[in-house]
């Protein structure tokens, strides 16, 4: 199954999260959890996907995915998360970064 219709498949049965920070970088865009969920639901394509190189992350190399796309208002959000799984099986998306697009982000 295509990676971006698993997201959004996660999306739409309530099976994500927020990080603090995405939730901050909402925040002071004067944005919405609903915004970030928009933008990924309305998005054609994944812009790219990195390696994490964090060592903070639960896998070194962990897979993000990076998603450019409008909310229903129009505005462009960058998002950032993985796909998380436990014994196994897939269990949420994860928005590790969330916030207006400013462009070559």
């Amino acid at each position: 199954m295509d990676v971006l219709a698993r997201i959004k498949r996660l999306i739409v049965r309530r099976r994500f999260r927020f990080s603090v920070k995405s939730l901050e970088e909402l925040d002071a865009d004067g944005l919405e959890l609903e915004d970030a969920l928009e933008a990924v639901l309305n998005a054609e394509g994944i812009k790219k996907t990195l390696r994490s190189r964090s060592p903070r992350r639960d896998r070194p190399g962990e897979k993000l995915y990076v998603i450019e796309s409008f909310n229903y208002g129009g505005t462009l959000l960058y998002t950032k998360g993985k796909i998380t799984r436990e014994e196994g099986e897939e269990i949420y998306y994860f928005f590790v970064s969330a916030k207006a697009s400013r462009g070559g982000t």
